[in-house]
Protein backbone atom coordinates (compact mmCIF):
# COMPACT_ATOMS: atom_id res chain seq x y z
CA UNK A 1 0.00 0.00 0.00
CA UNK A 2 1.37 3.50 -0.98
CA UNK A 3 2.15 5.84 1.83
CA UNK A 4 -0.12 8.52 1.25
CA UNK A 5 -3.25 5.60 1.63
CA UNK A 6 -1.78 4.33 4.60
CA UNK A 7 -1.00 7.78 6.25
CA UNK A 8 -5.18 8.13 5.87
CA UNK A 9 -5.86 5.31 7.70
CA UNK A 10 -2.84 6.00 10.04
CA UNK A 11 -4.96 8.65 10.91
CA UNK A 12 -8.74 7.28 11.22
CA UNK A 13 -7.26 4.60 13.36
CA UNK A 14 -6.23 7.24 15.52
CA UNK A 15 -9.51 9.04 15.85
CA UNK A 16 -10.70 5.84 16.56
CA UNK A 17 -8.76 4.81 19.24
CA UNK A 18 -9.45 7.94 20.77
CA UNK A 19 -13.62 7.67 20.40
CA UNK A 20 -13.42 4.26 21.73
CA UNK A 21 -10.97 5.70 24.85
CA UNK A 22 -13.30 8.44 25.27
CA UNK A 23 -16.44 6.72 25.08
CA UNK A 24 -15.58 3.48 27.08
CA UNK A 25 -16.66 1.30 24.64
CA UNK A 26 -17.48 -1.90 26.44
CA UNK A 27 -19.06 0.28 28.79
CA UNK A 28 -20.89 2.12 26.38
CA UNK A 29 -22.15 -0.74 24.31
CA UNK A 30 -23.74 -2.34 27.53
CA UNK A 31 -25.24 0.83 28.74
CA UNK A 32 -26.57 1.30 25.13
CA UNK A 33 -28.01 -2.02 25.44
CA UNK A 34 -29.54 -1.04 28.99
CA UNK A 35 -31.60 2.02 27.64
CA UNK A 36 -32.97 0.39 24.63
CA UNK A 37 -34.48 -1.92 27.03
CA UNK A 38 -35.87 0.73 28.93
CA UNK A 39 -37.12 2.48 26.06
CA UNK A 40 -39.18 -0.78 25.10
CA UNK A 41 -40.64 -0.42 28.71
CA UNK A 42 -44.50 0.78 28.39
CA UNK A 43 -43.96 2.94 31.86
CA UNK A 44 -40.93 4.80 30.86
CA UNK A 45 -43.19 8.13 30.01
CA UNK A 46 -44.72 7.52 33.37
CA UNK A 47 -41.92 10.54 34.22
CA UNK A 48 -41.47 12.44 31.06
CA UNK A 49 -38.19 13.73 32.53
CA UNK A 50 -36.65 11.22 32.99
CA UNK A 51 -37.83 9.95 29.49
CA UNK A 52 -36.26 12.73 27.53
CA UNK A 53 -32.95 12.21 29.56
CA UNK A 54 -33.43 8.69 28.70
CA UNK A 55 -33.95 9.38 25.32
CA UNK A 56 -30.90 12.06 25.15
CA UNK A 57 -28.14 9.61 26.68
CA UNK A 58 -29.50 7.00 24.11
CA UNK A 59 -29.48 8.99 20.76
CA UNK A 60 -25.98 10.25 21.75
CA UNK A 61 -24.72 6.74 22.86
CA UNK A 62 -26.37 5.10 19.52
CA UNK A 63 -24.83 7.88 17.36
CA UNK A 64 -21.54 7.89 18.26
CA UNK A 65 -21.16 3.80 18.73
CA UNK A 66 -22.68 3.31 14.89
CA UNK A 67 -19.97 6.11 13.99
CA UNK A 68 -17.38 4.62 15.08
CA UNK A 69 -18.60 1.13 13.67
CA UNK A 70 -19.32 2.80 10.41
CA UNK A 71 -16.32 4.67 9.70
CA UNK A 72 -14.12 1.08 10.42
CA UNK A 73 -16.59 -0.51 7.97
CA UNK A 74 -15.40 2.48 5.46
CA UNK A 75 -11.72 2.15 6.01
CA UNK A 76 -11.63 -1.52 5.77
CA UNK A 77 -13.46 -1.58 2.90
CA UNK A 78 -11.39 1.41 0.99
CA UNK A 79 -8.00 -0.24 2.49
CA UNK A 80 -8.99 -4.00 0.59
CA UNK A 81 -10.29 -2.34 -2.68
CA UNK A 82 -6.56 -0.38 -2.49
CA UNK A 83 -5.14 -3.94 -2.30
CA UNK A 84 -7.18 -5.53 -4.92
CA UNK A 85 -6.11 -2.20 -7.25
CA UNK A 86 -2.65 -2.61 -6.72
CA UNK A 87 -2.29 -6.45 -7.77
CA UNK A 88 -4.15 -5.97 -10.77
CA UNK A 89 -2.60 -2.67 -11.63
CA UNK A 90 -5.57 -0.24 -11.46
CA UNK A 91 -3.95 2.89 -11.11
CA UNK A 92 -7.18 5.05 -11.59
CA UNK A 93 -8.98 2.58 -8.86
CA UNK A 94 -6.06 3.42 -6.42
CA UNK A 95 -6.14 6.49 -6.91
CA UNK A 96 -10.13 6.21 -6.81
CA UNK A 97 -10.05 4.65 -3.38
CA UNK A 98 -6.90 6.56 -1.63
CA UNK A 99 -9.33 9.94 -2.12
CA UNK A 100 -11.98 8.15 -0.33
CA UNK A 101 -9.38 7.46 2.55
CA UNK A 102 -8.98 11.38 2.49
CA UNK A 103 -12.14 11.72 2.87
CA UNK A 104 -12.90 9.29 5.40
CA UNK A 105 -9.89 10.28 7.69
CA UNK A 106 -11.63 14.14 7.53
CA UNK A 107 -14.98 12.53 8.49
CA UNK A 108 -13.66 10.42 10.86
CA UNK A 109 -11.80 13.37 12.84
CA UNK A 110 -15.07 15.69 12.56
CA UNK A 111 -16.64 13.10 13.83
CA UNK A 112 -14.39 12.78 16.74
CA UNK A 113 -14.53 16.51 18.14
CA UNK A 114 -18.56 16.39 17.48
CA UNK A 115 -18.09 13.31 19.88
CA UNK A 116 -15.81 14.76 22.68
CA UNK A 117 -18.13 17.62 22.70
CA UNK A 118 -20.19 15.42 25.34
CA UNK A 119 -19.53 17.30 28.86
CA UNK A 120 -21.94 18.17 31.07
CA UNK A 121 -22.27 21.76 29.84
CA UNK A 122 -20.48 21.80 26.32
CA UNK A 123 -23.70 22.25 24.07
CA UNK A 124 -24.78 25.53 25.74
CA UNK A 125 -24.49 29.60 25.00
CA UNK A 126 -20.08 30.50 25.53
CA UNK A 127 -19.49 34.12 27.73
CA UNK A 128 -15.81 34.58 25.99
CA UNK A 129 -14.46 37.47 28.34
CA UNK A 130 -10.48 39.08 27.15
CA UNK A 131 -8.41 41.13 29.59
CA UNK A 132 -5.57 43.35 28.27
CA UNK A 133 -2.23 42.51 30.28
CA UNK A 134 0.11 45.07 31.49
CA UNK A 135 2.14 47.00 28.84
CA UNK A 136 -0.56 49.64 28.43
CA UNK A 137 -1.42 50.38 24.62
CA UNK A 138 0.68 47.44 23.50
CA UNK A 139 -1.23 45.02 25.42
CA UNK A 140 -5.04 46.37 24.93
CA UNK A 141 -4.24 46.14 21.41
CA UNK A 142 -3.98 42.94 21.16
CA UNK A 143 -6.85 42.36 23.29
CA UNK A 144 -8.79 43.76 21.23
CA UNK A 145 -7.36 41.75 18.29
CA UNK A 146 -8.09 38.75 20.40
CA UNK A 147 -11.34 40.04 20.26
CA UNK A 148 -11.92 40.40 16.71
CA UNK A 149 -10.19 37.19 16.40
CA UNK A 150 -12.99 35.60 18.65
CA UNK A 151 -16.01 37.56 16.79
CA UNK A 152 -14.99 36.59 13.28
CA UNK A 153 -14.36 32.30 14.65
CA UNK A 154 -18.02 32.81 16.11
CA UNK A 155 -19.50 34.17 12.58
CA UNK A 156 -17.89 31.32 10.92
CA UNK A 157 -19.49 28.94 12.83
CA UNK A 158 -22.91 30.63 12.41
CA UNK A 159 -23.18 31.76 16.60
CA UNK A 160 -25.36 34.28 17.40
CA UNK A 161 -22.52 36.73 18.67
CA UNK A 162 -23.20 39.66 21.44
CA UNK A 163 -21.13 42.04 23.07
CA UNK A 164 -21.93 42.43 26.71
CA UNK A 165 -19.12 44.55 28.35
CA UNK A 166 -16.41 47.00 26.50
CA UNK A 167 -13.57 48.79 28.05
CA UNK A 168 -11.89 50.82 25.92
CA UNK A 169 -8.15 51.43 26.34
CA UNK A 170 -7.15 55.00 26.90
CA UNK A 171 -5.47 55.44 23.23
CA UNK A 172 -6.20 52.37 21.57
CA UNK A 173 -7.41 48.97 22.06
CA UNK A 174 -9.58 47.37 25.28
CA UNK A 175 -8.71 47.06 29.00
CA UNK A 176 -11.59 44.14 28.65
CA UNK A 177 -14.72 42.77 26.60
CA UNK A 178 -16.98 40.23 27.46
CA UNK A 179 -18.74 38.47 24.06
CA UNK A 180 -21.44 36.27 24.46
CA UNK A 181 -21.96 33.24 21.80
CA UNK A 182 -24.59 31.48 21.13
CA UNK A 183 -25.23 28.54 19.07
CA UNK A 184 -25.01 24.93 19.61
CA UNK A 185 -21.84 23.49 21.34
CA UNK A 186 -20.12 27.16 21.69
CA UNK A 187 -18.92 26.67 25.27
CA UNK A 188 -17.97 23.36 24.44
CA UNK A 189 -15.53 24.33 21.20
CA UNK A 190 -14.30 27.50 23.14
CA UNK A 191 -13.88 26.74 26.50
CA UNK A 192 -10.03 25.31 25.06
CA UNK A 193 -8.97 28.87 24.76
CA UNK A 194 -9.11 29.68 28.09
CA UNK A 195 -5.26 31.01 29.48
CA UNK A 196 -3.42 33.69 28.12
CA UNK A 197 -2.12 34.26 24.87
CA UNK A 198 1.10 36.21 23.67
CA UNK A 199 2.11 38.49 20.52
CA UNK A 200 5.27 39.26 19.54
CA UNK A 201 5.69 42.04 16.66
CA UNK A 202 7.16 45.28 15.29
CA UNK A 203 4.66 48.00 17.44
CA UNK A 204 3.20 50.21 15.51
CA UNK A 205 3.15 52.46 18.51
CA UNK A 206 7.02 52.27 18.42
CA UNK A 207 8.77 55.29 16.58
CA UNK A 208 11.77 53.05 16.55
CA UNK A 209 9.99 50.01 15.36
CA UNK A 210 11.10 47.77 18.07
CA UNK A 211 10.00 44.43 18.89
CA UNK A 212 7.45 44.01 21.31
CA UNK A 213 5.80 40.98 23.07
CA UNK A 214 2.33 41.53 24.59
CA UNK A 215 0.10 39.27 26.91
CA UNK A 216 -3.85 39.42 27.04
CA UNK A 217 -6.31 36.71 29.09
CA UNK A 218 -9.26 34.67 27.86
CA UNK A 219 -11.66 33.38 30.07
CA UNK A 220 -14.44 31.08 28.70
CA UNK A 221 -17.25 30.06 30.71
CA UNK A 222 -21.01 28.88 29.95
CA UNK A 223 -24.11 30.78 29.60
CA UNK A 224 -26.61 28.01 32.28
CA UNK A 225 -30.41 27.78 31.82
CA UNK A 226 -33.27 27.65 34.28
CA UNK A 227 -32.58 24.22 34.99
CA UNK A 228 -29.46 25.20 36.55
CA UNK A 229 -30.24 25.72 40.41
CA UNK A 230 -26.80 27.94 41.58
CA UNK A 231 -27.54 29.40 45.06
CA UNK A 232 -26.35 32.64 45.60
CA UNK A 233 -26.11 34.67 48.64
CA UNK A 234 -26.66 38.41 48.03
CA UNK A 235 -24.92 39.41 51.39
CA UNK A 236 -21.99 38.43 50.16
CA UNK A 237 -22.35 40.54 46.29
CA UNK A 238 -20.95 43.60 45.88
CA UNK A 239 -22.73 45.85 43.63
CA UNK A 240 -21.29 48.92 41.55
CA UNK A 241 -23.35 51.13 39.03
CA UNK A 242 -21.57 53.53 36.65
CA UNK A 243 -21.67 55.23 33.35
CA UNK A 244 -21.41 52.35 30.14
CA UNK A 245 -18.45 52.92 27.23
CA UNK A 246 -18.04 51.60 24.25
CA UNK A 247 -16.12 52.07 21.15
CA UNK A 248 -18.38 53.97 19.12
CA UNK A 249 -21.05 51.30 18.35
CA UNK A 250 -24.70 50.40 18.85
CA UNK A 251 -23.99 48.05 21.42
CA UNK A 252 -23.46 50.08 24.27
CA UNK A 253 -25.58 52.74 26.14
CA UNK A 254 -24.80 56.44 27.16
CA UNK A 255 -26.63 56.23 30.57
CA UNK A 256 -25.52 55.67 34.22
CA UNK A 257 -26.69 51.59 33.56
CA UNK A 258 -23.83 49.63 33.48
CA UNK A 259 -23.37 46.94 36.75
CA UNK A 260 -20.68 45.44 38.23
CA UNK A 261 -20.88 42.54 40.33
CA UNK A 262 -18.17 41.44 42.89
CA UNK A 263 -18.58 37.88 44.43
CA UNK A 264 -16.29 39.03 47.50
CA UNK A 265 -15.65 35.13 48.61
CA UNK A 266 -14.46 34.31 45.58
CA UNK A 267 -12.96 37.61 44.02
CA UNK A 268 -14.94 36.85 40.68
CA UNK A 269 -15.84 39.99 39.05
CA UNK A 270 -18.23 40.42 36.30
CA UNK A 271 -20.06 43.26 34.54
CA UNK A 272 -22.24 43.88 32.05
CA UNK A 273 -23.11 47.67 30.47
CA UNK A 274 -25.00 46.07 26.90
CA UNK A 275 -28.89 46.46 28.01
CA UNK A 276 -30.61 49.94 27.84
CA UNK A 277 -31.28 49.78 31.79
CA UNK A 278 -29.74 49.21 34.95
CA UNK A 279 -31.92 46.44 35.67
CA UNK A 280 -32.10 44.30 32.44
CA UNK A 281 -28.13 44.85 33.23
CA UNK A 282 -28.30 43.82 36.91
CA UNK A 283 -30.22 40.35 35.59
CA UNK A 284 -27.47 40.13 33.16
CA UNK A 285 -24.37 40.05 35.53
CA UNK A 286 -26.07 37.88 38.11
CA UNK A 287 -26.38 35.37 34.78
CA UNK A 288 -23.19 35.67 34.23
CA UNK A 289 -22.01 35.48 37.59
CA UNK A 290 -23.56 31.98 38.17
CA UNK A 291 -22.43 31.05 35.04
CA UNK A 292 -19.29 31.83 36.62
CA UNK A 293 -19.70 30.02 39.73
CA UNK A 294 -21.01 26.41 37.47
CA UNK A 295 -18.24 26.75 35.55
CA UNK A 296 -15.93 26.59 38.46
CA UNK A 297 -17.86 23.83 40.26
CA UNK A 298 -17.62 21.86 36.37
CA UNK A 299 -13.80 22.36 37.26
CA UNK A 300 -13.60 20.64 40.04
CA UNK A 301 -15.72 17.77 38.97
CA UNK A 302 -13.34 17.17 36.33
CA UNK A 303 -10.23 17.72 39.31
CA UNK A 304 -8.81 20.39 37.13
CA UNK A 305 -7.50 22.15 40.61
CA UNK A 306 -4.41 23.57 38.77
CA UNK A 307 -6.70 25.48 36.55
CA UNK A 308 -6.51 29.26 37.45
CA UNK A 309 -8.84 32.02 36.97
CA UNK A 310 -7.27 34.02 33.82
CA UNK A 311 -8.48 37.28 35.43
CA UNK A 312 -6.44 36.28 38.30
CA UNK A 313 -3.77 34.75 36.93
CA UNK A 314 -0.26 36.47 36.28
CA UNK A 315 -0.81 37.54 32.17
CA UNK A 316 3.09 37.10 31.30
CA UNK A 317 5.74 34.87 30.62
CA UNK A 318 5.23 30.96 31.63
CA UNK A 319 1.28 30.95 31.40
CA UNK A 320 0.86 31.38 28.18
CA UNK A 321 -1.19 28.85 25.89
CA UNK A 322 -0.42 29.93 22.58
CA UNK A 323 2.47 32.25 20.90
CA UNK A 324 1.46 34.47 17.73
CA UNK A 325 4.62 35.76 16.08
CA UNK A 326 4.19 38.28 13.30
CA UNK A 327 8.07 39.55 13.14
CA UNK A 328 10.46 38.71 12.06
CA UNK A 329 8.22 35.20 10.69
CA UNK A 330 4.91 34.24 10.58
CA UNK A 331 3.30 31.55 13.15
CA UNK A 332 1.68 30.53 15.38
CA UNK A 333 1.94 27.66 17.89
CA UNK A 334 -0.27 26.45 20.68
CA UNK A 335 2.06 25.55 23.53
CA UNK A 336 0.05 22.59 25.01
CA UNK A 337 -0.49 20.40 21.82
CA UNK A 338 2.10 21.98 19.53
CA UNK A 339 -0.13 22.85 16.81
CA UNK A 340 1.26 25.39 14.68
CA UNK A 341 0.11 27.73 11.82
CA UNK A 342 2.53 29.58 9.59
CA UNK A 343 -0.51 31.44 8.48
CA UNK A 344 -1.71 33.86 11.58
CA UNK A 345 -3.49 36.36 9.37
CA UNK A 346 -6.22 33.37 9.12
CA UNK A 347 -5.90 32.68 12.60
CA UNK A 348 -6.82 36.25 13.79
CA UNK A 349 -9.67 36.21 11.73
CA UNK A 350 -11.16 33.44 13.44
CA UNK A 351 -9.51 30.26 11.80
CA UNK A 352 -9.20 28.14 15.25
CA UNK A 353 -10.68 25.01 14.55
CA UNK A 354 -7.80 22.77 14.87
CA UNK A 355 -6.75 24.46 17.78
CA UNK A 356 -9.78 23.89 19.72
CA UNK A 357 -9.80 19.91 17.77
CA UNK A 358 -6.25 19.29 19.34
CA UNK A 359 -7.05 20.73 22.73
CA UNK A 360 -10.03 18.77 23.04
CA UNK A 361 -8.25 15.32 21.77
CA UNK A 362 -5.76 16.00 24.47
CA UNK A 363 -8.18 16.79 27.33
CA UNK A 364 -9.29 12.92 26.73
CA UNK A 365 -6.30 11.26 25.55
CA UNK A 366 -4.11 12.89 28.63
CA UNK A 367 -1.23 12.74 27.02
CA UNK A 368 1.01 16.14 27.24
CA UNK A 369 3.37 17.58 24.55
CA UNK A 370 6.76 18.95 25.46
CA UNK A 371 6.46 22.36 23.14
CA UNK A 372 9.10 24.95 23.02
CA UNK A 373 7.70 28.28 22.96
CA UNK A 374 8.56 30.55 19.85
CA UNK A 375 10.35 33.69 19.80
Amino acid sequence: MRAEAQSHIDQINDALDLLRRFLEWDVAKKRLDELNARVEDSTLWDDPKAARDVMRERERLDSAINAVRAISQERDDAAEMIELAEAEGDDGLVADSEKALAALAERAERDKVEALLAGEADGNDAYVEIHAGAGGTESQDWAEMLLRMYQRWGERRGYKVEMVDYHAGEQAGIKGATLMMKGQNAYGYAKTESGVHRLVRISPYDSSARRHTSFSSVWVYPVIDDDIDIEINESELRIDTYRASGSGGQHVNTTDSAVRITHEPTGIVVASQSGRSQHKNKAEAMSMLKARLYEAELRRREEEADAVNATKSDIGWGNQIRSYVLQPYQMVKDLRTGVTSTAPGDVLDGDLDAFMAAALSQRVSGESVDVEDIE
